[in-house]
């Protein structure tokens, strides 16, 4: 596979590509507004942001925990009826039955689940998408994850605006509804990759595997700094935060597309370094406190360098055993989500004692030493996909 219309000529592909589309889209829709109904209740900043971010973090102990279900459920039921799941869930949200602890509470065990489904979707591109396509599928997909962000911000806070919280998780449920639906009918049924009982022996597995454990920590630690530095939109831009937002989802869409369709797999290990030190080093001109539309240039540039994270899930997929496959892609996922959250909480208590622009500044110069520390693992080895296990 070579090109995008390659992907897309995979039927599957189609029908999980607009599933986890339309997902993402439901989701941001249904965490804005969560977040609008708890600050609603309630009057407090934290627990808005905690209603925001509560799913996250939970996702890394969900794939410890639960990440073997993604290689022992058949994926098609395990999709469609996951989706019926969140549907249920957000109906509850709607009806402003619950009080605010359990909301919350409600949203983290939903978070623990959902890193099982994440896994399975990212299984399932493997599955479809052999050799060069994965990453040509992960490259698509992570452009319509940023526009479907991008989209679910503009729709829920269309709702929010016209009708209220309420109707906007109305609506997000009722997308829900419908992607469960398109996985049902568009998905073939597919046997389980494996029938042991393996969740916390596999992740003890592929947490022992020293080379596994590098890779995993190259996705997780360097970019979740980066997204703590971009936490810190609102309080440093105000109302022109949305201005950030959008440079940043641009540049990262630009880069998941050049890297992803003109790059071969030797050439996106021999830029795994340079993209990931461009993922930090703008945001060290934010310590001279930039003007919006400068800081909107350095955003977009920087954004680029998230595409460096492509070649190191290509290495990694190559590394992983077939029949944990589901589970090794879940841990990766569910670990850079909860990463993301912590560096975000981490950027903004440090934000409390230092000037906002200061610590997006040091945001990147943690990356830097994460990257430069974790850089044996971003170097090409003797041959592409050739990869030792270290125990």
């Amino acid at each position: 596979m070579k090109t995008y219309r390659d992907v897309f000529a995979v039927g599957e592909f189609r029908t999980l590509f607009a599933g986890s589309t339309a997902g993402v889209a439901g989701g941001t829709m249904a965490m804005l507004a969560l977040s609008t109904l708890v600050y609603a209740h309630t009057g407090s900043p934290f627990l808005a942001a905690m209603a925001y971010l509560a799913g996250f973090l939970p996702q890394a102990l969900g794939s410890l925990v639960l990440g073997g279900l993604a290689d022992r459920l058949p994926t098609r039921p395990l999709l469609a009826g996951w989706e019926l799941v969140r549907a249920c869930v957000l109906v509850t949200f709607a009806s402003g039955t619950l009080p605010v602890w359990a909301m919350l509470a409600l949203v983290m065990a939903v978070g623990l689940f959902e890193s099982v489904s994440m896994a399975a979707r990212m299984a399932l591109v493997t599955d479809l998408l052999p050799g060069n396509g994965y990453v040509l599928g992960r490259s698509v997909l992570n452009i319509a994850v940023g526009a479907m962000q991008i989209g679910g911000f503009a729709g829920g806070g269309l709702l929010l605006t016209l009708i209220g919280p309420g109707a906007a998780l109305w609506g997000a449920a009722a997308l829900a509804v419908v992607v469960s639906l398109v996985y049902r009918l568009g998905l073939r049924a597919r046997s389980p990759r494996t029938t042991e009982r393996r969740s916390i022996r596999g992740a003890r597995e592929l947490l022992g595997d020293r080379r596994l454990r590098g890779l995993l920590l190259v996705q997780w630690v360097p970019n979740g700094l980066i997204v703590g530095a971009e936490a810190l939109y609102v309080p440093f831009a105000g109302q022109s935060a949305g201005v950030l937002f959008v440079a940043a989802a641009g540049g990262m869409l630009v880069g998941d597309a050049v890297v992803g369709r003109w790059t071969t797999p030797e050439s996106r290990l021999r830029l795994a370094v340079p993209l990931y030190v461009l993922l930090a080093v703008p945001y060290l001109a934010f310590a001279a406190g930039p003007g919006i539309w400068v800081a909107a240039g350095l955003v977009a540039v920087a954004s680029f360098g998230f595409s460096g994270s492509l070649g190191n899930q290509e290495r990694y997929v190559a590394a992983l055993p077939e029949e944990m496959r589901g589970q090794g892609l879940g841990l990766a996922g569910s670990g850079m989500q909860t990463g993301q959250a912590l560096a975000a909480s981490l950027t903004g208590t440090v934000a409390e004692a230092v000037p906002v622009h200061v610590t997006m500044a040091l945001a990147a110069v943690a990356s830097l030493v994460a990257t430069a520390c974790l850089v044996r693992h971003l170097r090409p080895v003797s041959r592409p996909g050739a990869l030792p296990a270290s125990r």
